[in-house]
């Protein structure tokens, strides 16, 4: 097996905001007591650790990763309107998986597995 992914992270301008976002579209826990405010995302036990918060220094955000949701179109429903946009509607890739694209409000790029 290759490297695997054990951690994700969303950064930006607002780190605030986009805890926001993410906390009400995936229903996530996110633990922001400590010092910086960062946003640790608790997983349950389930999948793969990560953070959301803002970028030091006022840099460029960035976001990497994939979410495993029950019903594509439904969850890129609830991202408009959170003030998200679908870039890439529910597509299925052969029989391999079933994906979407949609960017956060700061623009970021998240992806949507069916599964």
């Amino acid at each position: 097996m290759g490297n695997p992914v054990v951690h994700f992270e969303v950064s930006g301008k607002d780190g605030a905001k986009l805890q926001k976002f993410y906390g009400a579209l995936f229903d996530w826990k996110i633990d922001t007591d400590n010092p910086n405010n960062y946003g640790i995302v608790d997983n349950g036990g389930e999948g793969i650790n990560g953070g959301v918060g803002e970028v030091p220094d006022g840099g460029d955000g960035h976001v990497t990763f994939y979410v495993s949701v029950p019903d594509i179109n439904a969850a890129l429903e609830k991202a408009e309107g959170l003030g998200g946009k679908t870039i890439m509607p529910r597509t299925e890739m052969g029989d391999v998986v079933t994906m979407a694209f949609f960017a956060d409000p700061e623009g970021h790029m998240v992806g949507l597995v069916e599964g």
